[in-house]
């Protein structure tokens, strides 16, 4: 995979491929709250901080975003564009979604946003981490809080951190349901399945000439 901020590389597909994600996960969250069955963990933090707050649902996804990721300072981690752009663009989406789209009336209406919305956020993350322009401030506070700490299981830190966010958004007001459930058996075998999908290929090595000859100018012959 190229390397994260490198746009020397592919620098066309890798941009409109972080943006449509980011554009994909924004209609994706706006579609699993249409739905009214449940959200992923940080949703529903973000969702139940809105209510209590009076501020819109993208603008709280925002304002959490960004203070995350100053705490990306202690932990010695490096914004990439993807990263910035993923505190701005999905905030911006999902409001904008929702000022569109209207509520789910019917059970059946309801599954399909939820079902729709969850394999739509597992393509998003495909697209955006395949991309490799940084991972979102919450990715990143977990892997920076495990490089700092290397003793610690990645599963057990993500698992800890999101099940407090989960517990806080519930208490917030946030909507907690089918949704949820399905979203945490569901975007693990998604991301699976769309992160290699949308990967960009690595970067080919610069080819050098064999030892003890010379490189010859392009165009002549051997």
């Amino acid at each position: 995979m190229a390397a994260i901020g490198n746009l020397r590389y592919r620098p066309t597909r890798r941009l409109i491929q972080l943006y449509a994600g980011l554009v994909l996960y924004g209609v994706s969250m706006a579609l699993m709250v249409r739905s009214g069955l449940g959200l992923d963990p940080w949703d529903v933090f973000h969702q139940g901080l809105a209510r209590q707050t009076g501020f819109s649902i993208g603008t709280v996804t925002i304002a959490v975003g960004a203070l995350v990721l100053l705490l990306w300072i202690p932990l010695r981690q490096r914004p990439g564009l993807g990263t910035v752009s993923n505190v701005v663009v999905i905030g911006l989406v999902v409001d904008a979604t929702l000022a569109l789209l209207p509520e789910g009336n019917g059970m059946p209406v309801r599954i399909g946003l939820l079902v729709v919305g969850i394999v739509a956020n597992g393509a998003a993350t495909g697209l955006y981490l395949g991309a490799a322009l940084g991972p979102g401030p919450r990715d990143g506070l977990m892997t920076g809080y495990v490089a700092r700490r290397p003793g610690r299981s990645i599963r057990l830190v993500r698992t800890v951190i999101e099940v407090t966010v989960l517990a806080l958004g519930w208490l917030l007001g946030g909507t907690v349901g089918l949704g949820t459930v399905a979203y945490a058996l569901a975007i693990g075998p998604l991301a699976q399945l769309f992160i290699p999908l949308f990967a960009v290929p690595a970067e080919p090595a610069a080819a050098e000439p064999a030892v003890g000859c010379a490189a010859r100018p392009a165009g002549e012959a051997a």
